[in-house]
């Protein structure tokens, strides 16, 4: 298998994991777990999980400047980005956030203009206006939505996670190709999961699943989106990030959303509605102005 469909395998599987694990959330947060204390568990689990796998898989050395960096990624991308999700989908349902999630390839080529000077032409702006306007049409539409307890906060908090994961693809796209997943994953999630503990000291730690007795269902839920959405995807997306551009990464987000949307749908989490499918419609229009899918990456992991 070629490194193009490698990456490819390796985004889809990791994508079809995120659209499962915003259901998954959806039912969790808050009643079973606390929002950030669900981000807590999941960042300390996986830092514990990736310091054991480098034991049998030695990483390679890291220059003081690249490890920073990874660290500042950890703190602030994956832990930003987890927090903001998870209270997202506290307030708004799974489908709305599956829709701003997947809009990350507009924020990519935002990031990429804005940091390294890639060039953005009229087709991408084009592109971006069209984005804007669906996402928009989504937050402005239901404020009140009846399953929702606050859907407007919820697609807001959203949006931006959306836009602090497109930095991380951004940042992490560039490292990909010197270092390997694992010390990545290493120094990110070490970082992420130590500021936190320091969050949790201030807000303290709520899951009522883990106390009055055995709560299967929930267990087994969090139980699958520390394995699976939490470990196996970050395991993935670097592969992904290693043979494809941060633009193509980001776009299987649209996969994210259509395993969401099914499930949520066929669960009875979210209902269809005209305005949704419209913002939808908007928003891959976007992303198909604005997204590359021209191959794969060039050598050392750059575009």
């Amino acid at each position: 298998m070629d490194g193009y469909k490698k990456g490819s395998v390796a985004l889809l599987t990791a994508r079809v994991f995120s659209g499962l694990n915003v259901n998954a959330l959806g039912y969790l947060l808050p009643l079973w777990i606390a929002p950030l204390s669900c981000v807590s568990v999941r960042l300390v689990f996986g830092a514990v999980v990736f310091w054991i796998v480098s034991i049998f898989i030695k990483p390679g050395s890291v220059p003081v400047k690249y490890a920073w960096r990874m660290v500042l990624m950890g703190a602030f991308g994956i832990f930003g980005y987890m927090s903001l999700y998870a209270l997202s989908i506290s307030y708004t349902t799974p489908v709305n956030f599956a829709i701003f999630n997947a809009m990350q390839p507009l924020w990519v080529v935002i990031v990429s203009a804005a940091v390294y000077r890639e060039s953005v032409d009229s087709r991408r702006l084009l592109g971006l206006a069209v984005g804007f306007s669906g996402a928009l049409l989504c937050i402005l539409s239901e404020p009140s939505k009846d399953i929702a307890s606050n859907s407007m906060l919820g697609n807001i908090l959203a949006v931006a996670a959306s836009v602090i994961y497109a930095v991380y693809l951004v940042l992490s796209g560039r490292m990909v190709g010197r270092f390997s997943s694992v010390t990545i994953l290493r120094y990110t999630f070490t970082s992420a999961a130590c500021m936190s503990l320091l969050f949790t000291v201030f807000t303290g730690f709520s899951a009522p699943l883990l106390v009055g007795g055995l709560h299967w269902k929930p267990l087994l839920v969090l139980l699958f989106v520390l394995l699976f959405p939490t470990v196996a995807t970050y395991f993935l997306i670097p592969i992904g990030l290693k043979y494809l551009k941060s633009t193509v990464v980001a776009l299987y987000g649209y996969v994210t959303l259509i395993v969401a949307a099914f499930v949520s749908y066929l669960t009875g989490m979210d209902r269809f509605e005209p305005v949704v499918l419209l913002s939808l419609l908007l928003i891959g229009a976007s992303i198909y102005l604005v997204s590359s899918v021209d191959g794969p990456r060039g050598a050392g992991g750059k575009k």
